[in-house]
């Protein structure tokens, strides 16, 4: 069973960075590709930034050019850079795996607050 584990949130001030961290634990067969979602109170789940096992990543609009997303295969990490945060980046985030067989695991979530 895989199971996936969240840290390095926090309250940070706007302009601020944060390092998001993701490690797969279990038996992994086949990843599609791995991404951080995120949740604000109000508000439906939205992607953040997701990456494939080749390192291709994609980006939502609202983080391009601040947040960075990149994986480690050796420690099953997978990371979440955030620089320049703003107010409006508060949210929960979440870990996400895709398998190839298009089953879906998500961690518990790590809050995130910007205080302006």
């Amino acid at each position: 069973q895989v199971q996936l584990v969240e840290s390095g949130g926090g309250l940070v001030q706007a302009g601020g960075s944060l390092r998001l961290s993701c490690v797969v634990y279990g038996i992994i067969v086949s990843i599609d590709y791995m991404g951080w979602y995120r949740q604000a109170p109000g508000k439906q789940r939205e992607l953040v930034a997701v990456i494939s096992t080749g390192g291709s990543a994609n980006y939502a609009d609202f983080v391009k050019g601040r947040f960075t997303i990149s994986g480690d295969n050796a420690r099953n990490t997978v990371y979440l850079q955030m620089n320049s945060l703003k107010p409006e980046d508060t949210a929960v985030y979440y870990c996400n795996l895709r398998s190839l067989s298009g089953s879906s695991v998500w961690g518990q979530g790590t809050q995130v607050t910007v205080s302006s």
